[in-house]
């Protein structure tokens, strides 16, 4: 958040107002600095522990690769596909800049790793991150714990980094349509019902009946998904994700199912071609669009009926092609329970903030800037204007060339998704 990139000199000036409103709205301050940007890089992380007598260790590395708009979505630990020397490199930095600043408490020192392998520095943030679970699984350190005794003056009791056992990925849920480009996607919950299972645990903050509001952050709740290998943490993954229900809003929950089986993301064994800006530059979007359980017609619909059947005890919902279930054909099982098929949505990838002459907003929230005058000529692709919701900022462009008329919004208006913003004629 408050990170923009500029890939020409054109762009600077509407980027630098953007990261300066984001930071005045969330810091009070927009002072903004420059640095030479890395394309491509991985996102690697060691979390540490430092006390107030000097002792530092790293509990784990992480990585948070896998981002949209440099946030992340998707978090593992340990870091896979490091070289000994790259981990040995950030280990030891991470200690020696720990020790440098006299830093004490949790913190994360987190790094770019290029793609000829170069590791730099990127900074560190004081606190606990969102991603923390996944080190407590495969470290066995309570890092909130080791915070409250280190704040308290008491030395470490660990005194070596601790080997990894198993590995761990978190999915951040959070309410965003993957299908429109990861859009927020405020409003009500009306179904939530988590997975559970060996090595599954749910950290959650709604329920269902639960209303998220545009004013706050996006995520609804974290998955945490542990094996003893990489590979049955993924196939872990896999079944809880399957097994998470919520309805009412988008969420990101296809857009997880979808990358724990892309091979890019699995790796060959020895490295991945996962980066930071893997999801807008290389992967294939076959997520519909979130439309709210708008059914499609009848002669559309897949023949396949979900049944929920008994595996172990534990109570599966499985889904079948119509000819098999109960009163389908004589492949039907008389011990399962027919379910109503789920209605499938509409989508496709043209959906977007225009339709016609109109210019509308693509999602709920606040305009925070209007780029365009009444009778202004615009070319397609030109900004008309900003919208943000769930801290996000998102730019509304011109469909097409033409003049504004209609300008119906100014700066600080809350609108509805697809509220008319502008005509172009």
């Amino acid at each position: 958040r408050g990170m923009k990139v500029a890939r020409t000199r054109e762009e600077i000036p509407e980027l630098f107002d953007s990261a300066t409103r984001e930071a005045v709205a969330a810091f009070g301050r927009g002072e903004c600095f420059v640095e030479r940007y890395l394309d491509k890089p991985r996102h690697v992380e060691a979390q540490v522990i430092a006390d107030q007598h000097g002792n530092v260790i790293v509990a784990g590395t992480r990585d948070c690769s896998l981002q949209r708009r440099f946030q992340k979505l998707v978090e593992e630990a340990p870091a896979p596909f490091l070289t000994d020397a790259q981990r040995k490199e950030i280990h030891s930095s991470a200690k020696a800049i720990c020790l440098e600043a006299g830093y004490y408490g949790a913190g994360t020192v987190e790094y770019l790793v290029g793609q000829d392998g170069l590791v730099s520095f990127l900074e560190v943030n004081t606190r606990l991150q969102v991603e923390h679970p996944v080190t407590e699984e495969t470290s066995g350190i309570d890092l909130v714990l080791q915070q409250f005794r280190i704040a308290n003056g008491e030395e470490l009791t660990i005194t070596e980094d601790p080997e990894p056992r198993g590995h761990s990925f978190e999915f951040r849920i959070n309410g965003e349509d993957a299908g429109r480009g990861f859009l927020p996607a405020p409003g009500p919950v009306t179904t939530f019902t988590a997975p559970s299972g060996p090595g599954v645990r749910v950290d959650s903050g709604v329920e269902s009946g639960s209303v998220i509001g545009g004013q706050f952050d996006s995520m609804l709740a974290k998955l945490i998904v542990t094996g003893a290998t990489r590979e049955e943490a993924l196939a872990r993954s896999r079944r809880a994700l399957a097994e998470f229900t919520v309805d009412g809003l988008a969420t990101v929950i296809p857009f997880h199912a979808a990358v724990v089986s892309d091979p890019a993301f699995i790796g060959d064994g020895d490295s991945f071609s996962v980066h930071t800006r893997w999801i807008e530059t290389e992967w294939d979007n076959q997520v519909p669009p979130f439309t709210a359980g708008q059914p499609i017609d009848d002669d559309e619909a897949l023949p396949r009926q979900s049944v929920i059947v008994e595996v172990g005890g534990r109570r599966v919902e499985v889904s079948l092609p119509g000819e098999l279930t109960l009163g389908g054909g004589s492949g039907g099982n008389a011990g399962a329970v027919r379910r109503k098929p789920k209605a499938r949505t509409r989508g496709g990838a043209g959906a977007g903030a225009a339709s016609g002459d109109s210019v509308t907003a693509p999602m709920q929230g606040t305009v925070v800037k209007v780029a365009v005058d009444e009778g202004q000529e615009v070319a397609a692709g030109d900004l008309v204007a900003v919208l943000e919701a769930m801290k996000m900022e998102n730019p509304v462009t011109a469909h097409k060339a033409g003049t504004i008329t209609g300008l119906s919004v100014t700066a600080g208006d809350a609108i509805t998704q697809g509220t008319v913003l502008a005509e172009i004629k």
